[in-house]
């Protein structure tokens, strides 16, 4: 039988290890965050000036260009200026794209469940983040705590001082990383289903029964 002394030793070693990693997967995850705050700045000018006016207008111009000239081009130009994004734009050039197929429903529903799905992907990293940030700044906080309290039983205050730095500075990335990913994660949800609202309206009067 091993003995319990022997277990907490490899458990006390085994979680020392993990205090490096656990702080370079911490300053890892604030930097993807701040790259995905500066994309989600991005995408929220793109989004300035959305109407349901200006859908209509382009929607029912490139119509116009499909029925009077065919010409695919020039009707996803049309559209262009209410595309958020280049994920948007390739959906719609996929919509204007099967106007004239027998089987442009169906083509354009999997074209709206692609574009749906790319959206997800996108947001499951920053909701990834909401729970992984915290995570690795509670494990960020509890690692260092054992030195500190060894430190603190043997008279170190340095070494009591400077884990306490680490645990106390580590709580606080934690945190950062979990509230700026969850507030881009809450407001990417709403302009996702906005931009998947808008491409559906374009679906319906360009695919939809012939007038």
């Amino acid at each position: 039988m091993i003995p319990a002394a022997n277990i907490e030793d490899v458990i006390f070693h085994v979680a020392e290890a993990l205090r490096v990693p656990v702080l370079v997967a911490a300053l890892l995850c604030l930097a993807i965050v701040l790259v995905e705050f500066g994309r989600f700045a991005i995408e929220l000018s793109r989004r300035r000036g959305r109407s349901y006016t200006g859908l209509q207008a382009a929607t029912e111009e490139a119509l116009a260009v499909l029925r009077t000239r065919r010409d695919h081009a020039a009707a996803a130009l049309s559209l262009d200026r209410i595309a958020s994004g280049p994920e948007m734009r390739a959906t719609i050039g996929r919509l204007v794209g099967q106007w004239e197929r027998p089987d442009r429903e169906e083509e354009g529903a999997k074209a709206l469940a692609d574009f749906d799905f790319d959206s997800m992907r996108k947001l499951e990293r920053t909701r990834a983040l909401v729970r992984l940030g915290p995570a690795l700044g509670l494990m960020g906080t509890l690692i260092p705590l054992s030195p500190a309290l060894a430190g603190l039983a043997e008279g170190d205050v340095k070494q009591l001082s400077e884990n306490l730095r680490v645990a106390f500075s580590v709580t606080v990335l934690g945190l950062l990383i979990g509230a700026v990913a969850f507030v881009i994660s809450l407001v990417r949800d709403r302009l996702y289903g906005q931009d998947l609202s808008d491409l559906q309206f374009v679906a319906g009067r360009l695919l939809g029964p012939r007038e």
